[in-house]
């Protein structure tokens, strides 16, 4: 190594961190990185400049590379990692060093740290991270949050490294304490959903309609050069059409139908029902998750249960238009869904969001970015407190228009015995918000009626209760 300080070291040399930190050198930083495991060390320094990358074999000598007062961002895995590596740390740090974690870190593990850093003297920022290996090589979604005065110190070097859309770099200081680990929280929830519905479309139809493989590869690519186009129906096509090297069969059929999830989409469905926001498309697609992952009770259950799908009045070739509709009102529905989630949070735990920023930064670099972030960017830029999606009138239009294709797709799959609970959840949602009365009038009554829990009247203030079994 030579004698040159760096700008920002990093803790965690995995895929992730490694491809990070190799993007800031590319931009002109000096950078550090230090793992415990060697060869991820050696890996780091065979793959770096010499003149800017500095790569270290012990935390002491990684500490004394960098300059003060020190940037040290954690790329390690979520939990109790980050504690044991923090706890290491905490000893050899100075007054005003701060620690940024880049992990997918639950936000109040963010809030506590945070809490523990200033105490000491110290700073600390949660940054969400979004756009695996490649993102990370090449310029990811960066989604900070905690002190400002602490972000301003790294914002140049995030600001370089991040994607760009537009010329505008895809990262944004989006407010104190855990804002950041939050708002990458509910950008995986709203990942989870919008995988789930195009898992759908595909089964409808490959396993419903008998389209081929090679068929809905080029359904998919088609679609991404339209109205859906994004990273996931990119990469929904290329999966398509790759073939097995072992098998030499496609190798999304040879894949177990058993999905496995890492937490962040379970924890944006547990905040949802802590602040009473509903988000049933991230809720389902959790729900997808966990089924799949019983599949030796599914193959009993289908052999008791299952059957042939009935026939189907529909020309293969007539349902993919409007099941691209279908497909564009569920999407904006889950991006809807999410953002009523980061509005709600915004308000109970201060963050103070601007949720048009949101929409800004994940049109780069992130695994939902998508062309219809900015449609849902002009709605916050249109009205900033916008409280639903489905208030700006322009989106509420667009997502009447597509309301019947979305219900076709829904009655398609259920006419075929087949799973879409994404679809149906999206058609209930946005059904349940169009409709001016619901019939939760008889809920209440019938918790005043076990319960004694009283009910309100549309027609005089207060609460009532009536003693319902009285002759």
């Amino acid at each position: 190594m030579n004698d040159r300080q760096a700008d920002i070291g990093m803790i965690g040399l995995g895929v992730m961190g490694r491809n990070l930190l190799l993007n800031m050198a590319g931009r002109g930083f000096v950078v550090a990185g230090y793992d415990r495991d060697q060869d991820k060390v050696s890996a780091l320094a065979a793959a770096g400049a010499k003149d800017n990358v500095l790569a270290a074999g012990d935390l002491k000598s990684f500490l004394a590379r960098l300059k003060r007062p020190r940037a040290i961002m954690l790329l390690v895995p979520a939990g109790r990692p980050v504690d044991a590596v923090l706890g290491e740390l905490l000893p050899q740090l100075e007054k005003d060093d701060l620690v940024i974690d880049g992990g997918n870190s639950h936000f109040s593990d963010t809030d506590r740290r945070l809490a523990d850093f200033e105490r000491r003297g110290l700073h600390y920022l949660g940054v969400g991270v979004s756009g695996g290996e490649s993102g990370a090589r090449h310029g990811p979604s960066l989604m900070p949050g905690g002190s400002a005065g602490a972000w301003d110190r790294v914002q140049p070097i995030f600001a370089a490294a991040a994607a760009r859309v537009d010329d505008e770099p895809c990262v944004a200081w989006l407010g104190p304490g855990s804002a950041g680990h939050y708002v990458k929280m509910v950008h995986n929830g709203i990942e989870y959903g919008l995988m789930q519905l195009l898992a759908e479309s595909y089964d409808l139809l490959h396993r419903g309609l008998g389209y081929s493989n090679e068929r809905l590869a080029q359904v998919y690519r088609d679609w991404n050069g339209g109205p859906l186009s994004g990273y996931l129906v990119e990469i929904t096509a290329a999966i398509l059409e790759r073939r097995d090297e072992r098998t030499g069969r496609f190798l999304v059929d040879v894949i177990l139908d058993a999905a496995r999830q890492k937490g962040t989409g379970q924890w944006s469905s547990q905040e949802a029902l802590e602040l009473q926001v509903p988000v049933p498309n991230i809720d389902q697609a959790v729900l997808m998750r966990d089924l799949s992952a019983r599949r030796d009770e599914r193959q009993e259950v289908a052999a008791l249960l299952g059957g042939n799908p009935p026939p189907v009045p529909v020309h293969p070739e007539g349902i993919l238009k409007s099941l691209e509709k279908a497909l564009e009102a569920a999407f904006l529905l889950t991006y809807g869904q999410g953002l009523d989630l980061l509005r709600r949070a915004s308000d109970r735990y201060g963050y103070d969001l601007d949720l048009e920023a949101v929409a800004r930064i994940w049109r780069g670099g992130c695994i939902i970015r998508a062309g219809l972030l900015e449609d849902l960017r002009g709605a916050f830029r249109r009205r900033p407190d916008l409280p639903n999606l489905l208030l700006d009138r322009e989106l509420a239009e667009r997502l009447k228009t597509r309301r019947e294709p979305l219900a076709a797709a829904v009655g398609l799959a259920a006419r075929l015995g087949m799973p879409a609970p994404g679809l149906m959840a999206a058609l209930a949602y946005f059904d349940a918000w169009r409709s001016a009365r619901l019939p939760t009038n008889l809920v209440q009554a019938q918790r005043d009626y076990f319960g004694s829990h009283t009910y309100e009247r549309i027609d005089a203030e207060g609460s009532f209760h009536t003693e319902w079994e009285q002759e």
